[in-house]
């Protein structure tokens, strides 16, 4: 089946503590239907010093999203929009906004 959401996207959380928040797709898990979003759903990780690199402590860090729970912005209208599929004459598989027919360029 073919991404919906991919690598570079700009999305915005419409459920959840973070709902409203924009950001970019840092990484798409498929198998798993989740995503990791810049600035969204940030947890704190204990971790433990790595070496003379590495120092130990709280570190903050995104932790992934459902994708049920994002949807795509449109980079043309600037708003959220549902995603659909179309095949252009050239035989290529697109993503279309279904809001308004724009063809999201990847």
């Amino acid at each position: 089946m073919a991404a919906r959401i991919r690598k570079g996207d700009t999305v915005v959380v419409i459920a959840g503590a973070d709902k409203g928040k924009r950001g970019e797709v840092l990484r798409v898990l498929p198998k798993d239907n989740r995503a990791v979003v810049q600035g969204v759903n940030v947890a704190k990780k204990h971790t433990k010093p790595r070496g003379m690199g590495q120092p130990g402590g709280i570190v903050e860090q995104e932790a992934t999203i459902h994708l049920s729970n994002v949807m795509l912005v449109d980079g043309k209208t600037d708003k959220a929009t549902r995603v659909g599929f179309r095949v252009l004459e050239d035989g290529r598989k697109v993503r279309v906004a279904k809001a308004t027919g724009n063809v999201i360029e990847s």
